[in-house]
């Protein structure tokens, strides 16, 4: 019995040794495959593709099931296991790459088929991180500032919300404001980042959807870029959505992917961006830190008062309180993130959600139903856009980096295939 078992033992041992090492380009295809056969289910899964017209073709025809999905993704995984990396740190990050992707994948089939896991649990699975808790009392005294800025009688909400609404972009002066923004975001840009010839976007106002900006990356580093009109947009915003949705946020970043990585190396998983995964995690911390990098210091405040105040037809005498006020405002955005976790684990019911959102981001009503509606569509994904920032702001100012430092290390996330594990 003994001699038969060993014998056995070695013939195995001696079939795996035969078998070829496995081809990574083709477990990359198996990778897309599987993404885009989830894309069937879930049509907010497969946020770009611009791969192989095949492969989208075959994921049709075959129409694989939810479990049919998983149990493929797992066995994936398995095999990218095997892949030797050696002293290649580009392959090592490539299968850790690939690798993190399925597992958010798993995550996000089993989301589809109702069975949730806690919000910090689920944004580790798909996002590759878990955002800080911050309890009410964190919120108030930021709140406390602010109503020393603006006092008066009535809800602190309703006297910022009356402020601000002075500083509303008219809906006929929107597409010249938000050129001259796009325009100013992309040349200061282009002083530290080369982009591809011929990169370009198109933007559209639109409305009745989730969210205020949307980037659709189309593939030969073009997109198509959305703007919601169903609320009060101020002029902040102008700049906020230029680098955030195009430069140097979504739109650099999907194009310097696709040159560096698809171009460049050849890795065709980069021709699709599943939106639940950790690349979500440095793509929205990197548009909105590229934000106070592209415009450092006060230098967004006279761009935005010198040049989109008189194209916004509005008047800047008050320009310096509604910064400030601004400021803190933006430091309650992890108030979403507390209300998000909440819902979503069942703590909070959606009408105390918006209520928290109301009390504690100063969101007007009809906002705060909609960032609900968020909710429901995206869950944890909220995480990346505080959380994302500012894991993203550790990684390129550490150790007291100069400007040319920083858009260098920016321009590196943008290019290479980081995980959020690599900023830290």
């Amino acid at each position: 019995m003994m001699t038969r078992f060993l014998a056995l033992t070695l013939l195995l041992t001696l079939s795996a040794c035969s078998q070829p090492p496995p081809d990574i380009d083709e477990l990359a295809r198996e990778y897309l495959f599987l993404e885009l056969s989830m894309g069937l289910h879930d049509k907010a899964h497969v946020d770009a593709y611009f791969g192989p017209d095949e492969l989208k073709a075959r994921a049709e025809e075959k129409a694989l099931s939810l479990d049919d999905i998983l149990v493929a993704s797992q066995d994936l995984s398995t095999r990218l296991g095997r892949v030797d990396t050696g002293d290649d740190e580009m392959l090592r990050m490539r299968v850790d790459g690939l690798v993190a992707r399925l597992r958010a994948l798993d995550a996000r089939i089993a989301i589809n088929m109702e069975e949730f896991l806690d919000f910090d649990d689920e944004s580790e699975a798909l996002f590759g991180s878990r955002a800080p808790d911050y309890d009410a009392a964190h919120f108030q005294s930021i709140l406390d500032e602010i109503d020393e800025l603006l006092p008066g009688d009535g809800p602190l909400s309703k006297r910022v919300e009356a402020f601000n609404d002075r500083f509303t972009i008219p809906l006929d002066k929107l597409p010249a404001v938000f050129e001259a923004a796009m325009a100013e975001c992309r040349k200061r840009t282009l002083e530290y980042i080369a982009l591809p010839e011929g990169e370009s976007f198109t933007i559209e106002y639109v409305n009745d959807v989730p969210w205020s900006g949307y980037n659709w990356y189309q593939g030969n580093a073009k997109s198509l870029i959305q703007v919601n009109t169903d609320f009060p947009i101020y002029i902040s915003r102008a700049v906020d959505l230029g680098c955030h949705e195009g430069y140097p946020g979504h739109h650099t970043f999907n194009a310097l992917l696709e040159i560096d990585l698809v171009d460049g190396e050849g890795w065709i998983e980069y021709t699709l961006y599943p939106l639940f995964s950790p690349q979500s995690l440095i793509a929205e911390g990197t548009a909105n830190y590229g934000i106070d990098l592209a415009f450092p210091g006060d230098e967004r405040m006279a761009f935005e008062k010198e040049v989109l105040f008189p194209l916004a037809g509005l008047d800047a005498e008050d320009a310096d309180l509604y910064y400030a006020v601004a400021e803190l405002t933006a430091r309650l955005d992890f108030a979403g993130n507390e209300a998000a976790r909440d819902y979503l684990n069942g703590e909070m019911t959606r009408e105390e959600a918006a209520q928290w959102l109301r009390d504690y981001a100063m969101l007007r009503e009809d906002r705060s139903m909609q960032r609900t509606r968020f909710f429901d569509a995206y869950r944890s994904y909220v995480i990346n856009y505080n959380h994302g920032k500012a894991i993203v702001a550790v990684y390129v100012e550490r150790d007291g980096a100069d400007i040319g430092e920083r858009w260098a290390r920016f321009e590196k996330m943008l290019s290479s295939p980081m995980q959020p594990s690599d900023l830290l």
